[in-house]
């Protein structure tokens, strides 16, 4: 069974996706970067851009203005400003 991230992106309107992807793309504030199953734990502020997530062969993007993001045993939680 392949690894998967329990990702939650959540804004100040609700809950924007949440489900279990492949792989996560964030614009962090210090430079882009991704997160695959199994990255340590990570907290990280962003900035304006997409949060791209793929599940299976597709991805998918949410826009934001800023926000930030906690991953922890494949438990990534991203709150956001659109």
């Amino acid at each position: 069974m392949d690894k998967k991230i329990r990702l939650e992106i959540m804004s100040p309107g609700g809950a924007v996706f949440a489900g279990e992807v492949d792989a996560v793309f964030l614009p962090g504030t210090k430079g882009a970067f991704e997160v695959l199953p199994g990255h340590d734990a990570i907290i990280s502020s962003l900035e304006s851009g997409l949060v791209r997530y793929r599940q299976g062969g597709e991805e998918c993007s949410v826009s934001i203005s800023s926000g930030f993001m906690i991953n922890k045993a494949d438990n990534m939680k991203v709150c956001i400003e659109k």
